[in-house]
């Protein structure tokens, strides 16, 4: 079993990759490998819609997204991690997602996703919302904790104090853990992901 967690913050050592490190550890408790993909600190162009990725699997944009293709294709779990940027996610991550998302590679249904925020005070809940959209139109079962997860802290160090945030995330990464196993075993006794019904698009005007 194995998960990516993406990055999506401007610091690499900050207080979304301490909720990350700890979701890691819940994820290693219930027996599931996690890799930590940092975005980085440079510019990510956001998704110029010529399509090319879905003749290619590649984006014609080459950086940090063609490096994570290959990951998500192996995943069976996706965490996306994110600071509160104006009740959002950063731009960052954002641009890479969508683009992720959109390439048309990475098979996500069946694969499991939650999404991570941190704050220091406000705006998370619509980061959240904003992120766990991408697996809700992907076939992606949602996976939880059992409170929001939230971190609250504007600095690693204050985010440490932050004892329910930590725990949420450690009992994260053990719920998608076993959540990954459950589906695995459930394939292999006969109940594998069901497929889609269809692929039909329906545009509103004509």
């Amino acid at each position: 079993m194995k998960a990516l967690l993406i990055n999506g913050s401007p610091h690499k050592r900050g207080v979304t990759n301490l909720a990350l490190e700890t979701v890691a550890e819940g994820l290693a408790e219930g027996g599931c490998d996690a890799e930590i993909v940092w975005l980085g600190a440079k510019p990510i162009s956001g998704c110029l819609a010529c399509g090319r990725c879905r003749e290619t699997g590649r984006c014609v944009v080459d950086d940090i997204v063609n490096e994570l293709i290959p990951k998500a294709q192996e995943a069976d779990g996706i965490v996306i991690g994110s600071p509160t940027h104006y009740a959002a996610a950063t731009g960052q991550v954002t641009s890479a997602m969508h683009r992720l998302f959109y390439t048309g590679a990475v098979d996500w249904s069946g694969k499991v996703g939650a999404a991570v925020v941190n704050s220091r005070r406000g705006g998370e809940t619509a980061a959240f919302d904003q992120l766990n959209k991408y697996f809700t139109i992907s076939g992606m079962p949602i996976v939880s904790s059992y409170y929001w997860n939230e971190l609250y802290g504007n600095t690693p160090e204050e985010a440490a104090q932050d004892a329910e945030g930590l725990a949420v995330m450690r009992q994260l990464g053990r719920n998608m853990a076993w959540l990954i196993a459950c589906i695995k075993d459930g394939a292999e006794a006969g109940h594998p992901y069901p497929g889609r019904v269809h692929r039909a698009q329906t545009n509103f005007i004509r």
